[in-house]
């Protein structure tokens, strides 16, 4: 049975860009991170493109990356928290792919990010009620999308990782084959370690 790709989504803050780069290693794999991506074509940060062009033509690329990685040879992708909010994205995500959803709860990403000062959605009065409204907008979406859902919670990374894996075997979607390697023209894979979003 061939392999097939593992995309994360969830919450900015719940450890998909983390989780996603060693799972990526684990099972031998390609990683990309759909903001690190962005960020390589814009030539700038997602925040300042945010700030310049707005929330709908950042959306309009994002869901171009997301396509382009989706539709890609085998790899395991980090998505940005809000690429679940278009309709086409959803699709993309779920029909191609494996989807797992880290499920952390507001409270849980606000001790993460409470000194990030790099995500655009974040910069506001009360960042954990944002966090709470996001939370409540997106979790309905995040769990039509996913294959199935994981709770960040207490695991550390390795263990978050064994369970993903885990899963994929059950499902028959990992397995030990050579990655293709991704086209030099298109996107490279991730080496930084920052989620955007």
């Amino acid at each position: 049975m061939s392999a097939s790709s593992c995309f994360l989504i969830g919450l900015p803050g719940s450890g998909k860009s983390t989780v996603g780069r060693q799972l990526a290693r684990r099972i031998a794999l390609p990683f990309f991170d759909s903001d690190h991506v962005i960020e390589h074509r814009l030539g700038c940060s997602i925040r300042e493109f945010f700030e310049r062009e707005g929330e709908e033509r950042f959306r309009d690329l994002e869901a171009s990356v997301i396509d382009e990685l989706t539709a890609g040879p085998t790899c395991v992708v980090s998505t940005g928290g809000g690429s679940v909010l278009r309709p086409e994205n959803r699709e993309r995500l779920n029909q191609r792919g494996t989807v797992v959803y880290l499920r952390s709860t507001p409270e849980e990403v606000f001790r993460r990010l409470r000194h990030d000062r790099n995500r655009p959605l974040l910069q506001v009065a009360d960042p954990q009620q944002r966090l709470k409204d996001l939370y409540a907008e997106r979790d309905p979406l995040y769990r039509q999308t996913a294959h199935f859902v994981i709770e960040t919670g207490r695991p550390s990374v390795a263990m978050l990782v064994n369970m993903i894996v885990m899963q994929l075997e059950l499902g028959g979607a990992a397995t030990q084959e050579v990655p293709i390697e991704p086209d030099a023209s298109g996107p490279q894979p991730s080496t930084g370690s920052r989620s955007v979003r």
